[in-house]
């Protein structure tokens, strides 16, 4: 099954050391279920220093699993569980399931 998330949209994260944390989906990795979210979930990585990276150290943000986020209704502001519709010319659109307001365009 497909995910119910896109690249650009606001999640806030439902469980774990980063729970009730927001931020915006960067990369989706469809295969392994999982999405990499901008500020959450950031590692540090050491690497030998270079004439690039002096410090030797760089931060980057680890993918975390779909089902620990929750996409964030842009009609409300609040964490919504996503269902789908189809318009009238036969369009499937997001549909969140508080608001029951589209949620693409």
């Amino acid at each position: 099954m497909g995910l119910k998330l896109k690249r650009g949209d606001t999640v806030v994260v439902i469980s774990g050391k980063e729970k009730g944390k927001r931020g915006e989906i960067e990369r989706v990795i469809p295969k392994e279920n999982r999405v990499v979210v901008g500020g959450v979930n950031v590692r540090t990585r050491h690497a030998r220093p270079s004439q690039q990276n002096q410090q030797g150290l760089y931060h980057f943000d680890a993918p975390i699993d779909v089902s620990n986020v929750m996409l964030v209704d842009p009609n409300s502001g609040e964490p919504t569980r996503v269902g789908y519709r189809f318009t009238d010319s036969g369009e499937k659109v997001r549909v969140g399931k508080k608001s029951g307001k589209d949620i693409d365009g």
